[in-house]
């Protein structure tokens, strides 16, 4: 089994538990960067009315409710919205949660949608988890209409210079993997994550690999001690 299909099956054996893992892991915080993520997002692509966004690695549909909320909020119509993700355990959860909406089992670089045809492309704490991370740039290229936003949440890889760097990192590699564990009896999958961090990039290798694929950043922001990152590209 290759990489890319170890790490779909990890988030197949916890799809059930992994809403209520993200909420107490996270003290709820995960919620405030996923408003902020769409409050911008919407702010920067200044539309009335969008066509469609795709929520890719789009799990247990987290994001795609906080995009029909903000948009609802901002008085934007949205006409379509999609998640794509090639976890079927994880959009199992999601159809429970959202029946109307389109889900799409694949991954990140190979996604069965039509060219220039989303406004908006979002990963949420997803990106870190596609082995062929250029090929999915390249293809949210594809996907996007020319001015169309990429919009990335994540935990990307830093420096760690300061005393709550090393406080976030105990939190991270020491008590994230055994409360992880307890909630979902996988506490393989929960030492998987800081792992994945630290393996990662940083956010301006990371914006190297969106200029790449023609996609350029335009916002770049952390949030909760540099806990998390937002990264908002546009293709160009």
């Amino acid at each position: 089994m290759g990489k890319q299909e170890k790490i779909v099956t990890m988030f197949n054996e916890i799809a059930g538990t992994y809403d209520i893992a993200n909420r107490v892991l996270s003290l709820g915080i995960d919620k405030s960067w996923r408003n902020k993520a769409c409050n911008k997002a919407f702010e920067l692509y200044d539309k009335n009315e969008i066509e469609r966004i795709v929520d890719v690695a789009c799990g247990t549909g987290d994001m795609i409710e906080f995009w029909q909320r903000i948009a609802k909020d901002n008085g934007i119509l949205l006409d379509n919205i999609v998640g794509v993700d090639p976890s079927v355990g994880m959009m199992d959860v999601a159809k429970q949660k959202l029946p109307e909406v389109k889900f799409i089992e694949a991954g990140a670089a190979q996604m069965p949608l039509e060219n220039d045809s989303a406004d908006i492309i979002s990963i949420s704490y997803g990106i870190r988890n596609v082995v062929q991370r250029q090929e999915a740039f390249d293809e949210f290229s594809r996907v996007l209409k020319k001015g169309g936003l990429v919009v990335i949440s994540e935990f990307t890889k830093k420096e760690k210079t300061s005393v709550l760097d090393h406080l976030t990192d105990f939190y991270m590699n020491k008590v994230l993997p055994t409360l992880g564990g307890l909630i979902s009896k996988n506490k393989a999958a929960y030492t998987y994550l800081p792992n994945s961090i630290d393996e990662f990039l940083t956010t301006e290798n990371l914006c190297k690999e969106l200029k790449q694929a023609g996609l350029e950043p335009i916002y770049t922001k952390d949030f909760s001690m540099k806990i998390s990152t937002l990264i908002i590209a546009r293709k160009i």
